[in-house]
């Protein structure tokens, strides 16, 4: 059966399966013929799972008996860091080759109880540490959009899986832009939502405080679907907001959207970035939006904030790692050369150097000094952005200073850490934030517009990221 990939929707899915167009299976038929065709020149999924048609018997099952919700018979990619019971789960590190979860994380256990279907895991940066998935273990994911470009990252196995349609949905996890800054690299929507808002229970942590799972979509509103499903409390993650917060009453939006004009001055930000986001606003302006300039003077110190608290968060969540409880075991003559040759063999160069700096701002003499002070600096652009909220409904920036750049392009670190520049300071305020496409540059490659804003008010961000998409 031909099935239009490149036009389908979430909506549209679920309506041809209760039409009876095509079915669950026929779907997922298609992509398993997608990926054959195309995973082994991207290297966008890490394992296709080898249940997924009988998931997709039983999601016809549900139509037929009609207890079928949105979301039955969806399929979807997960990044390789979100566990799944039984399956293979191994943050594209050499060092947990050969885990298999033994349980499912409880935000795709909300999916897969209204019939999604997990089609495999994805291809990302290891541990997701990166914004290219250069740093994976298994060879660096293509961009679908140009082969000779990065997807992204960390999630850039799930980018290229929806862009490339070997995904109808994807899932990612975002811990400084690693769902928005590849969104806008490939051309796809990506939400990190407010911190708390979906569970952390069931994936392989980076930075406890920041890490949140969300989803990569072809529209805005295939992202509401996913993120209404995936989000409320969860009494296995101690990081989970409670319900009495998220049903707090809002006030009613005044369409009106603020710049951060410091951030349009960073070093880097590419031209036709500059003059996309600019037409942005103007078509904002014409759909009755008031632009008005704001002032975040802290803010702009959050990509150094967050190269403190994710070093150190990673270096504390990775000394689990040690080849004794679980993944791939490096003997030594005694317990030390053991420990040294598991984690020097079983770790990649990225992950390593942010372990050791992680190390280093928490070792005595250094904690007060620069931790101590990472933490006053997010609470200082916590409250900073609260009160720039009181003026206005939304923060809007490019998503990333520039295109998908090439291959190798950039092998200096520094230069690879400001790729996150606009994304990183939803993180460290723990707001929500939306990457929406927003034209093409110059090669014709995708751009997009970042949209932040108040916490647990992803009914804002949402309402401006749909009114934006119908401008294009």
């Amino acid at each position: 059966m031909n099935i239009d990939l490149a036009t389908l929707t979430i909506e549209r899915a679920h309506d041809a399966f209760a039409r009876g167009d095509f079915t669950p299976r026929d779907l997922v038929a298609a992509y398993l013929e997608r990926i054959k065709e195309k995973n082994a020149e991207w290297n966008v999924y890490r394992e296709v799972f080898e249940d997924v048609l009988l998931l997709a018997d039983a999601a016809g099952k549900r139509f037929a008996d009609g207890t079928a919700t949105m979301l039955t018979g969806i399929p979807i990619a997960i990044k390789d860091n979100i566990l799944y019971k039984n399956h293979a789960a191994g943050a594209s590190s050499k060092i947990l080759e050969g885990y298999v979860a033994t349980y499912t994380s409880s935000a795709l256990q909300r999916l897969l109880d209204a019939g999604g279907i997990v089609l495999g895991r994805t291809n990302m940066d290891e541990f997701a540490m990166g914004s290219s998935t250069e740093n994976s273990a298994y060879g660096v994911t293509h961009n679908p959009l140009d082969p000779s470009r990065v997807p992204g990252g960390s999630s850039g196995g799930s980018s290229a899986a929806v862009a490339g349609h070997l995904a109808l949905a994807a899932l990612g996890t975002d811990t400084g832009g690693s769902i928005r800054q590849p969104a806008a690299f490939t051309g796809t929507v990506g939400m990190y939502p407010t911190y708390g808002t979906i569970s952390r229970s069931g994936i392989i942590a980076l930075a406890s405080s920041l890490d949140q799972i969300g989803p990569i979509t072809r529209t805005v509103r295939d992202a509401e679907i996913l993120i209404e499903c995936m989000a409320g409390f969860d009494p296995l993650d101690a990081t989970s907001l409670p319900e009495s917060l998220r049903s707090q009453s809002h006030a009613p939006a005044k369409k009106r959207l603020g710049i951060p004009r410091a951030f349009l001055d960073t070093d880097g930000l590419a031209p036709t970035v500059r003059d996309n986001f600019l037409k942005a606003v103007e078509a904002l302006t014409g759909a009755g939006y008031e632009i008005v300039d704001v002032t975040l003077p802290l803010a702009t110190l959050s990509l150094a904030v967050y190269y403190i608290i994710q070093p150190a968060e990673a270096s504390s969540n990775l000394g689990r790692y040690d080849g004794l409880r679980y993944g791939n075991q490096k003997l030594g003559a005694d317990l030390l050369e053991t420990y040294e040759r598991t984690r020097g063999e079983g770790f990649g160069p990225e992950t390593r150097r942010r372990i050791m700096l992680g190390t280093y701002v928490l070792s005595h003499g250094y904690y007060d000094a620069y931790y101590n002070k990472a933490v006053k600096m997010r609470d200082a652009i916590k409250k900073e952005f609260a009160e720039v909220f009181q003026t206005v409904d939304a923060i809007i920036t490019p998503t990333t200073p520039s295109a998908a750049f090439k291959i190798g392009e950039k092998s200096d670190p520094l230069s690879m850490y400001l790729s996150d520049i606009f994304t990183v300071p939803a993180n460290i305020a723990q707001i929500p934030a939306i990457s929406v496409p927003s034209g093409v540059d110059e090669n014709g490659l995708p751009l997009g517009l970042h949209i932040m804003g108040p916490e647990l008010r992803e009914d804002i961000v949402f309402a401006i990221a749909n009114d934006f998409e119908k401008l294009k």
